[in-house]
């Protein structure tokens, strides 16, 4: 069991980078930094948008609009912080004491 709860933290992990790149990626396309044109980066932002629209797109149905401000990675480092908080202050400690 502790195994699992592992995999899962180190999965949360992954996701928690692959939305920071995701975050930076937009803010070096919206200056103008890197350019969707090449096709390098077209795949890598297409790869990165569909990694992490399954998550933010319900976040976003439920979020106010901020004027064009997206605000839903933020609500999503929350989230997983929260997961891994979880996890790591009554899950683990539990699965520990229990010996699975």
């Amino acid at each position: 069991m502790r195994a699992v709860l592992d995999i899962i933290l180190i999965l949360l992990q992954l996701y928690w980078w692959v939305l920071l790149i995701m975050i930076i990626m937009s803010w070096l396309i919206s200056f103008n930094v890197i350019n969707t044109r090449n096709q390098f980066v077209a795949m890598v932002w297409q790869v990165i948008n569909q990694l992490t629209e399954p998550v933010l797109r319900p976040i976003r149905r439920f979020m106010p609009n901020f004027s064009g401000l997206d605000l839903s990675p933020l609500v999503a480092f929350l989230l997983i912080f929260f997961i891994q908080s979880i996890i790591g202050y009554y899950i683990y400690p539990a699965v520990i004491r229990a010996g699975i």
